[in-house]
């Protein structure tokens, strides 16, 4: 590793939520091409120790990549900073607006992007104004078919394409399991796409557009962690014009809700070449089926060296 001095950093990897495993993978992965680049590299599993692990070890850097509620909610990138140690990833309040489904999807319908229409709904709301009305007044409402997914969290899980209304319910069950709070969301037909944006030093930018395409038709959690379930077209199929559409808007989505150094705009691109806005991911999975790893590596970089760069550029703008 000649370009950057070595550093000494924790990967925070772990965690207790639902998408645990993931979190380990990432890690792992992240780990091993940072070593590579001549990195000191510690994987962390979080837990009652954490504060005072830190404050023993004192890294040059921390890169948390807990996903879901344990490191994306908001709440340990906020202790992070109290700490004063350098980390990578938005900050606290930053991730919490990005976690918050429908509070993303309404700041970047007020900024002028289009997202689909969507209502959510919390357990108690659904279940004191009676559940049977407000699924009817749903399909009544938004149309099918639907999506339906929660609130908050990550990976697609509790997300369900609702096609007939005696599907409803179960979905709003299944999002349930992972969040407290539904989003029940009009169904864009379109181009599933992904955009990872990062920044190395100059600014966020968008990587080479990801082209989502499960072989089931629904890019579920086993779909994203399982190879051959799902193809990927990187860059995407669309056309030039389309794709700098496309591109642009994430950089200004990445930008309006705060984000730094890396994330993940996920959105539909319908037939008028329109990007729909679903969700922003505040640190996305970088495991050997991830999407922002494909995306570094169409653009002809390499993974060790692209993670390096965005380090030494995470230890600069503190």
């Amino acid at each position: 590793m000649s370009e950057f001095s070595a550093l000494k950093i924790i990967v925070l990897a772990g965690g207790i939520s639902h998408e645990r495993d993931v979190s380990l993978r990432s890690g792992r992965r992240i780990a091993d091409a940072l070593t590579d680049e001549g990195h000191f590299v510690t994987v962390l599993d979080p837990g009652a120790n954490l504060l005072g692990t830190l404050a023993e070890q004192v890294p040059d850097l921390i890169w948390p990549t807990l996903h879901g509620a344990t490191g994306e909610d908001g709440a340990l990138l906020s202790l992070l900073e109290t700490t004063g140690l350098p980390f990578l990833g938005s900050r606290g309040p930053a991730a919490a607006l990005a976690w918050n489904k429908a509070i993303a999807k309404e700041l970047v319908l007020r900024a002028g992007f289009a997202t689909p229409p969507a209502i959510a709904l919390s357990t108690e709301t659904f279940r004191d104004l009676g559940a049977a009305s407000v699924l009817e007044h749903l399909v009544s409402a938004i149309g099918l078919p639907l999506v339906v997914k929660p609130a908050q969290g990550g990976s697609s899980q509790g997300v369900t394409i609702v096609r007939t209304p005696a599907d409803l319910p179960r979905a709003m069950v299944d999002a349930y399991t992972y969040a407290d709070t539904a989003l029940v969301e009009a169904y864009i037909d379109g181009t599933e796409v992904t955009v990872a944006v990062l920044d190395t030093g100059d600014g966020p930018t968008a990587l080479p557009i990801v082209e989502i395409v499960p072989l089931d038709g629904v890019y579920s959690f086993e779909a994203r962690y399982n190879a051959g379930e799902t193809d990927f077209y990187t860059p995407a199929r669309l056309s030039d014009d389309i794709s700098v559409t496309v591109a642009t808007a994430a950089v200004a989505i990445h930008t309006l809700l705060g984000l730094r150094h890396l994330s993940r705009i996920d959105l539909i691109v319908d037939a008028a070449g329109t990007p729909w806005f679903l969700e922003a991911n505040v640190l996305p999975g970088l495991t050997e089926t991830s999407l922002v790893p494909q995306a570094i590596e169409a653009d002809r970089r390499t993974l060790g060296a692209t993670y390096s760069a965005l380090a030494v550029n995470a230890l600069a703008t503190q």
